[in-house]
């Protein structure tokens, strides 16, 4: 008897449905796995998408999952963490998610020695996670390496299908397939954006501090860096509008590269703010490239604005938009990112550019692990929403308690947590005091500004425990 037969028969026997989901049990179990057929491991996780359409059944059918459970050796009954508490919900993904690293060839646990010297740090730097990606995505990564050929691959409709969907179920981005072209990563896209739309010597803007790839970027493809800083206001971080503005027509800039949700400050960037920045792109002839790459890092009650959305898509021909489940679920080796381009100009502009460089074919594991992620990856991320916003909350709490003075920029969006430490550690001291002291591996603020020496940013994408450890490390030796 197959899977969904066996969960039929226990359905028709356990529960007293009502008529409708008794007599279409097939209508139940499209809504149950997402409208296709999937082993019963990735339905369970999504059983919480149709709790409320079940009301009252919902608890017995989790009974008879237990029951069919039983009887299947590969069952997985994930859906029991939806009926825990927030709280428990924030653990249990700890416990059953976090994964020791070392001796993986990870950069952020393996790489420690050549970048920091020591290689006994507790490593809070790279901005990738110690969780172990959604159970579908494994899955469906497994079932392809059991095929045992990997050769070139093409992009399927379903695959454009997943990505559409998400985009406008959790943005409210209604995308076209035509507008969408693949990249092997955010980074990347962005070289080719700037080979693309400028010239040597060309300007190009961006918000400081900022990710320091856009910097590396624009310096190494003989372009002008010009910069604006946001302006610090005790640690929560606004737009020098007027500032931006002059530095446009000061420098007859071409290009702005935009971080949404900016890293490393944590904002999650309000229509107000895009509205006034894209504006004044849009009237200096100014190409918006915006990295959306944390859209679904999103904390705290925020809400991700894309850029293309603003004022009904009113600045969208101006903007291309990069993004990626990397962040999100944690796939970033497999170099698998979306790029959106509306305006069909600037579309065919860059098809004829990329004609004229060696690409290589889309990563066939990240166009498997992207589309399971976007398909069946909903309920694990909430489930890690909570976990950071609980080490967020421990991160802000212990400091304030503790060290007041200490600033922690409010954590909009993004896993990565910004610390002024200048109160209690001299800036020129700060990487004996971080590493030597506190034996943590961070991200330095000069790295992503030369104003922001005596700032860290901290990856708290990892068990609550690590985050405890580091935390508590800086506050004993600040007070010794």
């Amino acid at each position: 008897m197959t899977t969904k037969a066996k969960l039929h028969k226990e359905m028709k026997n356990k529960l007293d449905l009502p008529e409708y989901y008794g007599n279409n049990l097939d209508a139940l179990w499209d809504m149950l796995t997402g409208y296709v057929e999937m082993p019963l491991k990735i339905i369970i996780i999504n059983f919480n998408v149709c709790k409320k359409a079940l009301g009252d059944y919902a608890e017995d059918l989790l009974f008879v999952f237990e029951q069919v459970e039983k009887e299947l050796d590969d069952f997985i009954l994930i859906v029991k963490n939806e009926l825990k508490d927030d709280k428990t919900r924030s653990q249990d993904f700890c416990d059953i998610f976090y994964t020791d690293r070392i001796d993986t060839n990870s950069v952020k646990w393996d790489n420690l020695k050549e970048t920091f010297g020591n290689e006994d740090l507790i490593p809070m730097w790279v901005a990738d996670m110690d969780f172990e990606s959604p159970e579908a995505v494994r899955i469906a990564l497994k079932e392809r390496i059991n095929h045992n050929v990997y050769g070139y691959s093409i992009v399927p409709e379903s695959y454009y299908k997943a990505f559409i969907n998400w985009e406008e179920i959790h943005h409210s981005y209604k995308i076209k397939k035509e507008w969408i072209r693949l990249a092997s990563g955010v980074v990347p896209a962005i070289y080719w954006f700037i080979n693309a739309f400028t010239r040597p010597n060309d300007s190009i803007i961006i918000l400081l501090p900022v990710y320091y790839p856009f910097q590396n970027a624009i310096k190494n493809t003989n372009r002008n860096l010009v910069t604006c800083e946001l302006i610090n206001d005790n640690g929560y971080y606004k737009i020098d509008f007027d500032e931006f503005e002059r530095s446009i027509v000061e420098n007859k800039v071409k290009m702005f590269i935009q971080s949404s949700p900016h890293n490393p400050v944590g904002r999650v960037w309000s229509m107000e703010e895009q509205d006034k920045i894209l504006k004044i792109c849009k009237d200096n002839g100014v190409l918006v490239i915006s990295d959306e790459i944390h859209q679904d890092i999103i904390l705290n009650g925020h809400k991700h604005i894309p850029a293309a959305t603003v004022k009904d898509g009113y600045y969208a021909d101006n903007i291309i938009t990069i993004t990626s489940a990397s962040k999100t679920f944690n796939l970033a080796a497999l170099n698998t990112a979306n790029m959106i381009i509306e305006s069909p100009e600037i579309r065919q502009e860059y098809d004829d550019y990329i004609k004229t460089i060696s690409t290589s074919s889309v990563n066939l594991m990240g166009i498997i692990a992207t589309q399971a992620a976007y398909n069946y990856g909903e309920e694990w991320l909430s489930d890690l929403l909570l976990v950071l916003e609980d080490n967020y909350k421990l991160v802000k709490e212990s400091f304030n308690e503790f060290l007041p003075k200490i600033v922690v920029s409010p954590l909009e969006g993004t896993y990565l947590v910004w610390i002024d430490l200048r109160e209690y550690v001299d800036r020129e001291n700060i990487k004996e005091f971080i590493e030597d002291k506190c034996g943590i591996g961070v991200d330095y603020g000069e790295w992503f500004s030369p104003l922001y020496k005596g700032f860290i940013r901290l990856n708290i994408a990892t068990r609550t425990t690590l985050v405890r450890y580091a935390v508590q490390n800086i506050i004993d030796n600040i007070n010794k």
